[in-house]
This record gives C-alpha cells, sequence and structure tokens, in this order.
C-alpha cells in the first residue's frame, strides 16, 4: 500500500516557545530560561509521531514515479492507468505481460516476444523477489514501470544496480482459503452480483459437477440444480461454509482437501450415487444460481420467513402500518384452510402490532416491504397455540405449525413523532392512551401497555410544546407511565412498574397512584422497607385512603412474618450445645 508521511505538533508541525527575557534577568537567569527552552523544544519533539501512515493516498498519475512503502526500494512509475478500483491480493493468480530490463538496459526476460502472458499465483516466490508487492497495487489492464534492486541468477549487477520491469495486469482470480488451512481452496472464475451472501438459515440454488484427481465425475446437479437449506447441508460437511463466501451469480473452482470431503472412508456407491475411493481430494466446478433469504423474525426460530421475490424500496411496513395483503394459509401437508386477496376473495387489511391477526404473521408482516411477497412458516406458539380452529376452508388441529404464502399489497406506515406538530402529536397519544384502555379493560394487558408507551413517546420532552401544550403533554405523559404501571402489575412485571412510577414522581413527587403502585410493586419485591416509605407518603397526602391503609396492614403482616423467620434464624445460629452434642464431644477428644 502506497503511504504518505504525516507529522504531528500543530498546524505548523512545530510547537513555537517564545521566552521574553526580562532586560533586569541576571546572566545566571537567562541560562536557566535558555535551558527550559531547550527542554521544552525538546517535549515538542516528542510529542511528534513521525512515520504515520495516512490509507488515502492520493490516486497516482500518468507518469507519476512513487516509493512504494516507507522502507522499500521498489518504485512504481504509472505508463497507463487501470479499469475499476480492485486490485489483486497475494494468493491471487494473476496473468501479466512483463519485459525485463538489466541495469545496462539489456533485455533479459519478455513475455512479449512469444506473445504468451504468465500465469502465477502471487506471493509464493513465482517471479522475480519484490515484484509481486508492485503487482497488487496495480488495477485491470494497468501498465507500470517497476524499479527494484537487482539480485543474483544471471542478471548483471553490483550492490546498487537495479533491474525494471514494464508490467501489464491483464487479469486475475481471486484465490480463497475457506477453512484458513489450506483445506478449501476456492478460485473464483466468474464474479457474481452485489456484494450479499446467503447466510445459514437461507435457502441456495447451486450448480455443481464434482471430480476426482484422475478426472472421474462423481457427483453432478441436474441441469436447473439443486436447492437446499444452508444449514442443513449437502453433498460434503464443509459445502455450507463454501456457499456462505459466495455471490449471487458467483462461479468458482473448489480443491476439496479429504478430510472436509468424504475422509478416510470415502463414499460408497449406491443409490445412483458413484463411489468415492478413501483420502480422494476432490475438484469442485460450483454455481451459485441464486437465493432466498430466510429471516429469523422472533429470534427464536419459531417464526421464519423466507423471501421469494424482493420487496421495492428501503422501507418496511413496521408497528402500527395499515398493511393491504393477499395469502394463501396451509397446513405444513399442504391442507389450504384460508386465502385472501387470491380468485374472487378480497385483499386481507389490518394494522400491524394490534392483534387483529396471529402473532406470527403479524411480526413477519411488519417486516416486509411494498411488493414483497414471502414464505412464513410460523410455529403454533405464535399461531392458533393448542386449541382447534375452524377456518373458512379447513379445521387446523391443535399444536400445528402453519405456513403462509403472502405478498404485501400496499401498506400505510404509521407517522412518527418528528413527522407531527404539537397538536397532531397530543392528539395522535390521547387517541393512543384511549385504546390502550380499551385493550386494558379487554384484559390484554400487554398490548395495552404498548399503546400506553408509544402515546408517551408521542408527547415526550422534546421542547416542542408551548407553554398551554406542555401542560397538556405533561399530563398525558404521567397519565400514560401510570396506566402502563397497571399493566405491569399486572403483567407480574415488578420491576417495570417500579421503573415506570419512578418516572412520574421525578415529575410529581407526592402523585398517590404512582406512590400506591410503587408500593404495591415494592411488597411483591421484598422491599419492605420501600414500600413502608412510599406508604407514609401518601398517607401525608391523603390519610384516609382506603386503598393505602389495606396494603399498609399487609405490609406490617409481612414484615412481622419476616421478623419471625429472621428471629428463629438467628436462634438457630446461636442456641447453646445440647447434653448429647457435649458427650460426643468428649468422646472423640476434643
Amino acid at each position: 500500500m502506497v503511504g504518505w508521511v504525516a507529522r504531528g505538533g500543530g498546524e505548523e508541525g512545530v510547537g513555537v516557545v517564545v521566552v521574553e527575557i526580562v532586560r533586569e534577568e541576571t546572566e545566571r537567569k537567562s541560562s536557566v530560561a535558555m535551558a527550559v527552552l531547550s527542554e521544552v523544544m525538546e517535549d515538542d519533539e516528542l510529542d511528534e509521531e513521525p512515520g504515520e501512515v495516512i490509507e488515502s493516498a492520493p490516486p497516482q498519475k500518468v507518469g507519476e514515479e512513487r516509493q512504494l512503502g516507507s522502507n522499500s526500494s521498489l518504485k512504481k512509475r504509472l505508463l497507463k492507468s487501470g479499469h475499476g478500483w480492485e486490485t489483486p491480493d497475494f494468493n491471487d493468480q494473476v496473468t501479466v505481460h512483463y519485459v525485463g530490463t538489466s541495469p545496462n538496459g539489456t533485455k533479459f526476460n519478455s513475455t512479449r516476444d512469444s506473445d504468451q502472458p504468465l500465469t502465477f499465483t502471487l506471493g509464493q516466490g513465482k517471479v522475480y523477489a519484490g515484484l509481486d508487492h508492485g503487482i497488487i497495487t496495480m488495477k485491470k489492464g494497468e501498465v507500470a514501470l517497476f524499479t527494484l534492486l537487482a539480485e543474483s541468477g544471471g542478471v548483471p549487477h553490483d550492490s546498487n544496480s537495479v533491474v525494471q520491469f514494464e508490467v501489464e495486469l491483464i487479469s486475475w482470480i481471486n484465490v480463497v482459503d475457506v477453512c484458513k488451512d489450506g483445506g478449501i481452496i476456492k478460485k473464483i472464475m466468474e464474479k457474481g452480483k452485489g456484494n450479499e451472501r446467503p447466510g445459514d438459515l437461507d435457502e441456495v440454488l447451486v450448480k455443481y459437477q464434482v471430480a476426482l484427481v484422475d478426472g472421474t465425475v462423481v457427483a453432478e446437479t441436474p441441469e436447473a440444480g439443486v436447492e437446499f437449506h444452508v444449514k442443513d447441508g449437502h453433498l460434503f460437511p464443509r459445502l455450507p461454509n463454501v456457499v456462505m463466501t459466495m455471490t449471487r451469480g458467483e462461479k468458482a473452482e473448489l480443491v476439496v482437501q479429504p478430510q472436509y470431503a468424504f475422509g478416510e472412508k470415502g463414499r460408497e456407491a449406491g443409490s445412483g450415487l458413484h463411489s468415492i475411493p478413501p483420502n480422494s481430494v476432490l475438484h469442485v466446478n460450483i454455481e451459485l444460481v441464486s437465493f432466498k433469504p430466510v429471516i429469523n423474525v422472533t429470534g427464536d426460530s419459531m417464526v421464519l420467513k423466507k423471501i421469494v421475490k424482493e420487496g421495492e424500496g428501503a422501507f418496511t411496513a413496521g408497528e402500527g402500518a395499515n398493511v393491504t395483503v393477499s395469502y394463501t394459509a396451509m397446513l405444513e401437508d399442504g391442507t389450504v384452510f384460508e386465502k385472501g386477496g387470491i380468485g374472487e376473495t378480497q385483499p386481507v387489511k389490518f394494522i400491524t402490532d394490534e392483534e387483529q391477526v396471529i402473532a406470527g404473521l403479524d411480526r413477519a408482516v411488519s417486516t416486509m416491504k411494498k411488493g414483497e411477497r414471502a414464505i412464513i412458516s410460523i410455529h403454533p406458539d405464535y399461531a392458533f397455540g393448542n386449541v382447534e380452529v375452524r377456518r373458512d376452508l379447513a379445521i387446523v388441529p391443535p399444536g400445528s405449525n402453519v405456513v403462509y404464502d403472502i405478498e404485501m399489497m400496499d401498506f400505510i406506515k404509521e407517522k412518527a413523532p418528528w413527522e407531527l406538530n404539537s397538536n397532531q402529536k397530543i392528539e395522535v397519544a390521547g387517541r393512543k392512551k384511549e385504546e390502550g384502555n380499551l385493550l386494558f379493560k379487554g384484559g390484554k394487558y400487554h398490548q395495552a401497555g404498548k399503546k400506553y408507551e408509544k402515546a408517551a413517546d408521542f408527547v415526550s420532552e422534546d421542547g416542542s410544546f408551548g407553554d398551554d401544550e406542555h401542560k397538556l403533554a405533561k399530563a398525558l405523559r404521567v397519565t400514560c407511565w401510570l396506566n402502563g404501571a397497571a399493566c405491569s402489575l399486572k403483567l407480574n412485571d415488578f420491576p417495570g412498574a417500579i421503573k415506570l412510577c419512578s418516572q412520574v414522581l421525578d415529575v410529581e413527587v407526592y402523585n398517590v397512584k404512582a406512590l400506591y403502585r410503587r408500593a404495591q410493586a415494592f411488597i411483591e419485591t421484598g422491599d419492605y422497607l420501600l414500600a413502608d416509605i412510599d406508604i407514609k407518603k401518601v398517607l401525608e397526602v391523603d390519610p384516609h385512603n382506603r386503598e393505602v391503609m389495606i396494603i399498609k396492614r399487609k405490609l406490617k403482616q409481612l414484615q412481622a412474618d419476616s421478623d419471625k423467620k429472621d428471629a428463629k434464624l438467628y436462634e438457630n445460629m446461636f442456641a447453646p450445645k445440647t447434653k448429647d452434642s457435649s458427650m460426643a464431644t468428649k468422646v472423640i477428644g476434643v
């Protein structure tokens, strides 16, 4: 890599120290000042960072000569610019034309004379020492003149002699050591499209031909190729490792050592399979025709989305979107139990994250783009559970995995808070709060809690509200936090309830509901002292609060029970020894 040297030390690169010597100072003091000046200048020199390499060197111009590397004797003069931006790397297989010239100007080697370019592997000592360090800086089609120290081998030279090579980089093949130990070497014969590579969940379509060293073909896919999920493996154990290094349309040649193929046992013939002798090296021509990304929607592999057709743009529906979809819903055996937007049926419309469809479908649709088509596989925990469900076209048995072949026809995303003005934020927050109230009354505490959380987000303290609006926003925020705490208590999420109540108390120190609900949560987590503090604060404000008096009595009883347990524990720890234990001590001579 070509580097440029930068030195530190401020804008000018050198620290400047001005010492003012007062005329009244004695010669001794003046000499001391000069000594201090000298030390400061030395310190400035220590602060410099000589030799710092900046990797973004400007492009080399035609006719310009540069030294390659700060300690290298190798120089490069660009004679003709190449194409693109990629350059080969060590272990890649390059094809070049070159002309070598000795110190006296005599041509001592040339591929031009025979018009036969040289193909070799970079970094393996196949060419003049140091030349491969120059070739790795070249682009395809580039011509450069390299100057380097002469070495032995029939080239006349002395200690200061140099040789020159005019090199044209015709092409190269990327070589990848897949397992980093030489066990599988991949030569990229034709690059694929884009940079996306399949993951272990994805479904891939590949074509391949496998041969032994003597050319005997032992495995071959049909013309159309073969499909499999990467994680399931195929042919030999490390083929998935290879596939995950490939891009769509990429063609490669593999050399697979026995330990990553069929090992010492080989493979016996049978069921249309050719035999593979023990310890066989395999030569594989492989093409990754395409792959379908599979998304682990829920993170637990219970909702998997296989993308059959990519959608448009960069945005997905997300939560709270009005979506329009068409789908065919099936059991794993292919039995269709429901259709929407297929044939004469109407497309299905719903709002995501509103529990209007089964949870797995809801979560997966939220990740889809417009025009995207996918196959969604859903575990019973995210589908219909362990109950029998009658749908339009068939019955879904208890504990059934279900599959949806679905297309996102359209969606309207919910606007984010930053897209709304102050009045709109308050309006949306109020509507979501009311939706949360309805869900709470229906016993859907988890969904209600999410509604309250979203409502609070719309009226967060971001400085966008005027005085009157600020009061409304604060009141809504506090109400949503309190209601969210009530949901957390119902769901036995006591830390969550404590957090939300504490947020309220940060802005309203004596809010009775927040103190009461936080005291309830503290009791459940066994933090009796903290619960007692909150109860006392409530009773300062509202001495006759019936509900608080009830949990006060409950807390008193729990504290008494806890005190009894502690007393019994200490009693056992410090109880005097019994007569039997004293006799036992004497017997063993203690």
